[in-house]
């Protein structure tokens, strides 16, 4: 498949050889991370819009109601990704350095020792949302139309939720294999697919939030017989050959790599379930200021979303390339890698706030169906300090990836603790019940974004994550 210019990768690559011209970055690094990162980037965008789209879609069908409703089941979906993201991240991590010391024999059992892994955890948590999905969304809501529409949303993904935590690890694979095209296609085709069925089920049949439901399971299915087809062939229709070929007749559950993955994994799946978690109180907390500020607090956190999709291409960028020069035992190659990336990172965050500022209102009025709703105003003032809170996401995001291809993940998981339940929720209380009062949620966005910025990178300049890695080396698989 031919791969054609787009203008995001040019985009991209003209901040970064902007940088390399000033030398904040190697000329070639610059490149090869773009490469990498913009097809993760354009996925984040088609998944972002996919979840505005469900917000916007139900909000023109059926009111603000039903925008609370769906946002209040979003944390619930959220921990999916942040259970199947975690575990990918021990995926990527052993992925990207086999793959760096050319032991492709091994890249197979790390890929299905994740699946695997992945199954197991995620169907206990598929059946609770079955099961009990009204319970759940009246912990966030006393209001029975908001509970009803959450729980309606949130009884339908459950179907879903195996599904798009798979759709993780086959996608962290490939990117740990120097392949974050496939991903892309396959991830953003799917979000496309996701946003028609949403519009012929909610406009066109009137199912309004089941609709947006069954278009996400539908869309996870699609993608994930895609990982599933490609990876088992080692190649794709209209895709081309893949770099990892996963016999599917292998042995999925392997103590040692298990290990390794969960050993990895589980301090990411702390740390994305941090925020996950941390949206129960905030949106209760949120629910405090009245309906139009909580329609606006979840408009605003998903254009939060969309702003922050660079942080998924540079976290992932640096996983791979940081872990491919551990592999090759060249540590300082990494340690370069990791740094520059981080300039690369918040150049682009830039950029992209200064745009979403300027198009602030007329991105909002997207999500209701009346430009006079006292929605509008208050989401707009959120949008514009959220813009300029995220861009400390470009350190976060990027630190962390690095910091996963070498195993020390327990680091920003400690800093992105400290940052929600130490400084945002606390803001975010004080402005409900004080005098404070919105500028509780403006601080909230900073103390969730400055603070995990300064810890990660802080962790990184120590260089200790050099040692780690070592035991998950290739080469000290070998030797045990």
């Amino acid at each position: 498949m031919v791969r054609v210019p787009n203008p995001l990768s040019f985009f991209l690559l003209s901040i970064g050889l902007a940088l390399a011209r000033f030398g904040f970055i190697a000329e070639e690094r610059a490149r090869h991370t773009a490469d990498l990162a913009w097809p993760r980037i354009v996925t984040g965008l088609a998944r972002m819009s996919k979840n505005a789209a469900d917000v916007a879609m139900v909000g023109v069908a059926l009111g603000s109601t039903a925008i609370t409703g769906v946002g209040f089941a979003g944390p619930f979906w959220g921990m999916v990704f942040s259970i199947g993201g975690g575990l990918a991240a021990g995926t990527i991590a052993l992925v990207s350095q086999r793959f760096g010391a050319e032991r492709f024999d091994q890249l197979g059992q790390a890929i299905r020792s994740s699946v695997a892994l992945v199954v197991i955890v995620t169907m206990p948590v598929a059946a609770l949302y079955f099961l009990f999905p009204v319970e759940l969304i009246s912990l966030l809501s006393s209001d029975a139309q908001v509970v009803a529409y959450g729980a309606d949303y949130l009884r339908i993904v459950a179907f879903g939720v195996p599904f798009g935590a798979l759709n993780l690890i086959g996608s962290r694979a490939l990117i740990g294999a120097d392949d974050a095209w496939t991903p892309m296609v396959l991830r953003a085709t799917g979000a496309v697919l996701n946003i028609l069925i949403n519009a012929v089920l909610i406009f066109g049949l009137g199912m309004g939030v089941v609709g947006a439901a069954i278009g996400t399971v539908v869309s996870n299915v699609v993608v994930t017989a895609a990982f599933v087809v490609g990876l088992s062939r080692g190649s794709l229709p209209g895709v081309g050959a893949l770099p990892v070929t996963v016999s599917p007749t292998g042995r999925f559950l392997d103590g040692e790599t298990m290990r390794d993955v969960v050993t990895i994994g589980v301090p990411v799946v702390g740390r994305n379930s941090v925020w996950t978690v941390a949206r129960f109180p905030a949106l209760a907390i949120v629910g405090m200021f009245g309906p139009p500020v909580a329609a606006a607090y979840i408009i605003a956190r998903r254009i939060w979303g969309l702003i922050n999709t660079p942080g998924w291409g540079f976290g992932l960028a640096a996983s791979s390339l940081v872990g491919q020069e551990l592999g090759k035992n060249n540590e300082q190659n990494a340690e370069s890698y990791g740094r520059e990336i981080v300039r690369f990172s918040v150049a682009t965050y830039v950029v992209a706030a200064i745009v979403v500022v300027i198009f602030a209102r007329p991105i909002v009025s997207l999500f209701v169906g009346s430009s006079s709703d006292p929605t509008i105003p208050v989401a707009v003032d959120m949008v514009y300090v959220s813009a300029i809170a995220v861009i400390f996401q470009g350190v976060t995001s990027t630190v962390s990836g690095a910091l996963d291809s070498t195993g020390d993940t327990r680091w920003p998981f400690y800093a992105f603790v400290i940052g929600m339940f130490g400084v945002a929720i606390p803001f975010m209380y004080l402005g409900a019940t004080t005098a404070l009062g919105i500028w509780g949620i403006y601080l909230a966005f900073f103390g969730e974004t400055l603070v995990p910025a300064f810890i990660t990178y802080y962790r990184f300049t120590t260089g200790k994550w050099k040692a780690i890695s070592r035991s998950y080396r290739p080469d000290a698989v070998a030797d045990d």
